[in-house]
């Protein structure tokens, strides 16, 4: 199956097996596991082993169309190998004692949950982790992240997502890195770092990376859609931060919804087998997504669900959660021989090991200690981790006169459907998150400002107006409070609000609901009235400051145009309202970057940074016909890839070379000086792209190849080196080797990926 691209990709890339698994599994303990895993499987019947590959969902919320039935009866029959959607240590305790005491073998379950961003302390949503270009910062989210859902029960998490995403109009580009593939792979290598540590302690639980494969591509930007792309592209901008997750350590992968080259992720073998066991050397176990076997029947690869379970086993997925595919038809399908016994050994084999890795057999309630929970679960010192990191997160995208920050004094007008709104700070995804604790902006300015500045708050607007809309939105986290009152009537409020006040601060953008899984949307501007609001406010003269709230790149042409000053803030969590007070009132200079190409309009979409110029290339001269952009807009974004401001500035010098040529293994560096000429210390971004001029395949414009955060005090100044070697220039030539090639190069280094300083040198033979 899809031959001709395993032939190219047989000699490319290869991985030692235990590198992936870092240092969880010596040799020793691999001949320990290898034995004990043996023995038990000697005394297993083969529906227990089909037992082992099905995952039930059972607990406080539902994440799809179908909930497991007879789940307690199942696992006494030792028909359940893991449970997800159910946490807290007694809820696990009681699901646990029924594997344990009234299973014949006496099997531990395994526990997973969608742990994304944070499982009880929520986190900024992952675009906007990535937005602070913070590994350290990323990783420790992570870690504590796993800390508290370990500490609630839970050993595995569906998490990180890694699918890189170039179009907005797709909810779940929330819950990745953004667009770029190097930056991607080394925050997804920071994640699963986090989340399982060296070792599977106690206070760290095992990965399951997701969606593999290439789901951030579905056509239209829209949720569960094809996938469809060349060998190159899928190969050099796609799998990379999936490969990284996997050399992290990765414990289990999940499938996605999505085709790739006509078959879907959970029945392609050349994926789930020739790629990522063969190839890349992963010795884990896959998971479906969600009923993902049964779906394979409507893509149309079986008539049956006998038909689409045997597709999956054969492929090498493992695991089944919740369509019950496996259990209801692999045994026949065995005793009939349309599928080897070898293929569920297999699946079985991984699973149990996973078991084993966590440290189930020898207890299967290590993650059941009801005073741990206690002591762990939001402590004061896993807040402040949030609330850093939630400011850390937030990018200025404009700062017109610097309106922002703004005085500790006089009056504020703070309008908007998301000023007093405490349920959509934590986000999509927020899982286990408990939204009553999370802080609104009014009250982060209120702790903050106290009675120094006078509020003057008005709702504005409501987030949505189309209850068509309203009503498709994915609950609970969809859930929004409407204020029935007409939109003319709100706007007036927030009008009289806004002429009694210094300055406007006005709170709009998505509810949590409209992004994340099943919240793709063709329109990315703002919802409702929420724009007919700020215009009204634009009208009053007074100074106006928006503060976005979403999970996507928004079309803000007139916002851009009008407003300001402009925050965007994400969903930055339980601590969002205190990081955006913070930002707003210069406790604390913003220094995040976007991830995410903004666009001017939907018609611009995909559109990300790393293009190839046609031969007809667009440069600027708007008149110019017979060139490759719109007659109604430039090809230009709104907001470039690595864009964000500061309450200081930074000049940056010329770029400085090592040297003009370099040869393979040789390294060069490169050099320039930043200087802080504002008048607040403040952190910077310094990013380093490459181009490569000719090869024997089109290259893009730009690549991000590495970057740099520093700290400068006003008015100080710092000579930042970058190191390249031939190592960094590789890419799939024509041959589909990964290699590098001589040649012309450019070396770029600016505060974003437009505004750049350059230089020029050559790789020789």
């Amino acid at each position: 199956m899809i031959r001709r691209l395993f032939c190219f990709l047989l000699i490319t890339l290869s991985v030692n097996t235990f590198a992936q698994t870092n240092t969880k599994v010596t040799p020793e303990q691999q001949k320990k596991m290898d034995t004990f895993v043996t023995n038990l499987m000697s005394k297993m019947t083969l529906d227990e082993k089909i037992g082992q590959l099905n995952l039930v969902s059972v607990g406080f919320d539902v994440t799809g169309p179908i909930v497991s039935k007879n789940v307690n009866e199942n696992i006494e029959k030792g028909n359940v190998g893991g449970v997800f959607n159910t946490y807290t240590p007694d809820a696990v305790r009681k699901l646990q004692d029924i594997a344990v005491k009234h299973s014949r073998l006496k099997i531990p379950l395994i526990f997973g949950y969608d742990v994304i961003h944070g499982h009880k302390t929520i986190f900024p949503i992952p675009l906007a982790l990535a937005s602070s270009w913070d590994l350290g910062m990323i990783k420790n989210s992570a870690s504590i992240a796993a800390a508290e859902a370990s500490a609630d029960g839970l050993n595995w998490v569906f998490s990180p997502m890694v699918d890189i995403a170039r179009d907005p109009r797709w909810g779940r580009i929330a819950e990745g890195a953004g667009e770029d593939t190097w930056l991607g792979s080394q925050i997804a290598k920071a994640m699963v770092e986090g989340y399982q540590g060296t070792s599977y302690d106690t206070n760290k639980v095992m990965t399951c990376v997701k969606h593999f494969a290439l789901y951030g591509a579905v056509e239209a930007g829209r949720d569960y859609n094809t996938v469809d792309m060349s060998d190159r592209r899928m190969m050099g901008e796609y799998l990379p931060p999936y490969k990284a997750a996997i050399d992290a350590g990765a414990g289990s992968v999940m499938s996605s919804f999505n085709e790739i080259n006509g078959v879907p992720s959970t029945g392609n073998k050349w994926l789930m087998t020739d790629l990522l066991r063969k190839q890349w050397g992963f010795t884990g176990f896959v998971a479906t997504d969600y009923t993902a076997i049964d779906e394979m029947i409507p893509h149309g690869m079986g008539k049956t669900q006998a038909d689409v379970a045997k597709v999956a086993i054969d492929a090498g997925t493992d695991m089944d959660m919740v369509s019950e595919a496996y259990l209801n038809n692999l045994k026949k399908l065995v005793k009939d021989g349309k599928v080897p016994m070898a293929e569920v050994d297999a699946s079985c084999r991984r699973v149990l090991e996973a078991k084993y890795k966590l440290g189930l057999f020898a207890d299967p309630y290590r993650y059941c200690n009801d005073q741990r929970a206690e002591k762990t679960i939001m402590k004061p010192a896993y807040l402040e981790a949030a609330l850093e990191a939630a400011k850390r997160s937030i990018v200025l995208l404009k700062n017109s006169n610097n309106v922002l920050p703004l005085k500790m004094s006089g009056s504020i007008a703070l309008i908007g459907p998301l000023a007093d709104d405490s349920r959509d700070m934590i986000g999509p995804w927020s899982g286990a998150g408990d939204w009553e604790k999370s802080v609104s902006v009014i009250q982060g300015i209120k702790q903050l400002a106290g009675n120094q500045v006078k509020i003057n708050y008005a709702r504005g607007a409501n987030i949505l107006t189309d209850t068509g809309m309203i009503g498709r939105l994915d609950q609970p986290q969809g859930t929004l409070t409407i204020d029935k009152r007409p939109s003319a009537e709100m706007i007036d409020e927030a009008v009289r609000a806004a002429k009694n006040s210094d300055v406007i601060v006005a709170v709009v953008g998505e509810s949590a609901g409209m992004t994340g899984e099943a919240a793709s949307r063709s329109n990315i501007g703002l919802p409702g009235d929420q724009e007919d609001l700020l215009k009204a406010l634009k009208a009053t003269g007074k100074p106006m400051v928006v503060v976005l709230m979403n999970g996507r790149p928004l079309t803000l042409t007139w916002e851009n145009d009008n407003a300001n000053g402009i925050l965007e803030t994400w969903f930055a969590g339980t601590e969002a309202g205190n990081a955006i007070a913070d930002i707003l009132f210069g406790a604390y200079n913003p220094s995040a970057k976007i991830t995410a190409t903004f666009p001017q309009n939907v018609g611009q979409l995909p559109l990300y940074y790393s293009h190839k110029n046609t031969g007809r290339p667009y440069v600027g001269d708007f008149l110019e016909r017979y060139k490759s952009r719109y007659l109604d807009v430039s090809n230009d974004p709104l907001y470039p890839f690595g864009y964000g401001l500061s309450y200081t500035t930074f000049n940056y010098g010329d770029v400085m070379l090592s040297s003009s040529t370099i040869k393979p293994g040789q390294l060069l560096h490169i050099t320039t000086k930043i200087t802080n000429t504002g008048k607040y210390d403040g952190e910077e971004v310094v990013q380093l792209y490459t181009r490569q001029m000719v090869g024997s395949v089109t290259r893009p414009v730009e690549e991000l190849k590495n970057f740099k955060k520093i700290f400068l005090k006003a008015g100080e100044s710092q000579d930042v080196t970058f190191i390249i070697s031939s190592n960094d220039l590789r890419f799939y030539d024509i041959n589909m080797k990964y290699t590098y090639e001589p040649g012309d190069f450019k070396v770029f280094v600016g505060t974003n990926s437009r505004d750049v300083k350059e230089a020029d040198f050559k790789l020789t033979k």
